[in-house]
C-alpha cells in the first residue's frame, strides 16, 4: 500500500514565489532558460540550470555545473527567499490553464515503494539523465523539483481538498504563460492523519512525470542506506479524473523517397484517409495528417485495432509499427535525425508552421493517450513508446524543496 509522509518544506516568501518558481529543469534548454532569467536573479534557474550563469559551451555535466547550483540555491536561503517550514506538513497545489484546473497534494513519496513497484513506471529512464539528478540532489542535499504523481480519485480527498481550497492560499500568482499557481498548507494533525490512513489503502500510485526524478532519488536512498530524510522524494499527486493529458505529435524530415501520391496510396491501406477542416483528431485511432498544406484525417483500418495488449492499441505503438517503420523506415524513433516530437501545448500551428517554411515535409498530429490507459499499462508492468504523453500544465521547479540531509 502507499506510504506517503507529511514534511517541513523549504518554500518561497509568497511576495517571491513568482520571480522564484520557473518551469521544470528538462523542458527549457539553457539559452530559453538565460533568456527566461534575465535580469532576474531569484529565478531559480540559477539553482535548476546553473549553467546559464557560467561560461557558455560548459559541458552541463561538469561537476561546477553541480557546484553553482549549491551555491545558488544556499544563496536564496541565506537571503531569505526560501524559507523552511518549522513543522511537517502536506501541501496542496492548484494549476489553472485556461478552463482546465487541477489540485494536487504535496507530499513526500516512498523510495521503497518506487523500488517495490508500489509507485508504478511506464518510461525508461535514461543513465545519463539519472546520474544528472542524482549529482544535483546530492549537490543541494535537496530534491528542488517534484515528481508528478497520479492516484485514482478518492472522494473522501476530494472533499478534504475542496473545504482547503475555499480558503485563502498562502501562496498566488501567475507565471509568464498566463497559468495560475497556488498553494495552501496542511498543518493540522487530524487531517494529517486521514490523508495518510486514506493513501495507506491504496494498492498503486502512478507516475505520470518525473521518472529520472524519481529514479533519481531511489538510488541515493540505497547509497545513504535512507538516513536522514533521503528514504523520500518530493511529489505532487494528482487524482486521475483531474489532470490534462495534450498530444505528443510528430513531424518527419522526408517522404523517404516516395512522393505525395505515393505515399497517399500506402497510408490508404491503413488507415481510412479523408479531408479534413479540422486538423486536430477528436478521437482514439484517428490522426490529422498534414502534408503540401492540406490536412487529412486518417482512421486506423479495424483489422489494425483488434490485439487486447493496451500497448498494442496505443496510437504511438500503432503509428510506429505500421507507418514510421515500414513506410519511412524509422526503426528506433529515440534515436533517428528524420523524426521529431512536437508537445501538444506548441499547437497545431506549429506543426503547420514547421512544415510550411519546410524545416519538415509532413506532420502527424495525434489524439492524446488516456490516463486510463497509462494506468492499465503500468499495472500490467508494460513500457510505453517514447513520447506518448505530454502533461500540461507543468509543475513549477522552486514551489516546494525537500531537504534530505
Amino acid at each position: 500500500m502507499a506510504a506517503i509522509r507529511p514534511f517541513a518544506a523549504l518554500r518561497p516568501q509568497p511576495e517571491a514565489a513568482p520571480r522564484i518558481c520557473e518551469l521544470p529543469y528538462d523542458v527549457v534548454s539553457s539559452e530559453e532558460a538565460r533568456a527566461l532569467a534575465a535580469g532576474n536573479r531569484e529565478s531559480f534557474f540559477y539553482v535548476s540550470k546553473p549553467e546559464i550563469d557560467l561560461p557558455a559551451g560548459i559541458d552541463h555535466y561538469d561537476q561546477r555545473v553541480y557546484a553553482k547550483g549549491r551555491d545558488e540555491f544556499q544563496r536564496l536561503i541565506t537571503q531569505g527567499s526560501l524559507q523552511p517550514d518549522p513543522e511537517p506538513c502536506f501541501y496542496l497545489y492548484r494549476q489553472v490553464m485556461g478552463r482546465h484546473a487541477q489540485v494536487g497534494l504535496v507530499a513526500v513519496a516512498s523510495c521503497e515503494d518506487y523500488l517495490n513497484n508500489i509507485i508504478k513506471k511506464h518510461e525508461l529512464t535514461r543513465p545519463e539523465k539519472e546520474d544528472d539528478r542524482v549529482r544535483h540532489i546530492e549537490a543541494l542535499n535537496a530534491q528542488t523539483g517534484p515528481a508528478f504523481l497520479v492516484c485514482r480519485a478518492v472522494p473522501e480527498i476530494d472533499a478534504l481538498v475542496a473545504r482547503r481550497v475555499a480558503e485563502a492560499p498562502a501562496i498566488d500568482f501567475t507565471s509568464q504563460d498566463g497559468f495560475r499557481h497556488s498553494s495552501w498548507v496542511i498543518s493540522q494533525r487530524g487531517d494529517i492523519e486521514r490523508i495518510q490512513a486514506r493513501f495507506a489503502q491504496m494498492p498503486a500510485l502512478y507516475i505520470a512525470d518525473g521518472h529520472h526524478r524519481s529514479a533519481a532519488a531511489a538510488r541515493i536512498c540505497r547509497t545513504r542506506k535512507g538516513a536522514g530524510d533521503s528514504a523520500w522524494f518530493l511529489a505532487v499527486i494528482f487524482p486521475h479524473n483531474e489532470i490534462q493529458i495534450l498530444p505528443y505529435n510528430r513531424v518527419l524530415k522526408d517522404l523517404n523517397g516516395q512522393s505525395p501520391a505515393r505515399l497517399l496510396e500506402k497510408l490508404a491501406g491503413i488507415f481510412h484517409v479523408d479531408d479534413s477542416t479540422s486538423p486536430a483528431p477528436v478521437r482514439k485511432h484517428e490522426l490529422g495528417f498534414y502534408l503540401a498544406g492540406r490536412w487529412r484525417t486518417l482512421s486506423f483500418r479495424p483489422e489494425y485495432l483488434a490485439a487486447k495488449d493496451p500497448i498494442e492499441t496505443l496510437d504511438a505503438t500503432l503509428l510506429q509499427k505500421l507507418v514510421l517503420e515500414p513506410v519511412f523506415e524509422i526503426d528506433n524513433p529515440r534515436t533517428s535525425q528524420r523524426v521529431n516530437f512536437v508537445g501538444g501545448i506548441r499547437g497545431i500551428g506549429e506543426l503547420e508552421r514547421l512544415v510550411d517554411r519546410g524545416d519538415y515535409a509532413c506532420a502527424l498530429a495525434l489524439y492524446p493517450t488516456s490516463i486510463e490507459d497509462l494506468m492499465s499499462i503500468a499495472d500490467a508492468g508494460g513500457i510505453m513508446p517514447p513520447k506518448s504523453t505530454w502533461f500540461e500544465p507543468k509543475l513549477r521547479d522552486g514551489m516546494f524543496c525537500h531537504l534530505i540531509c
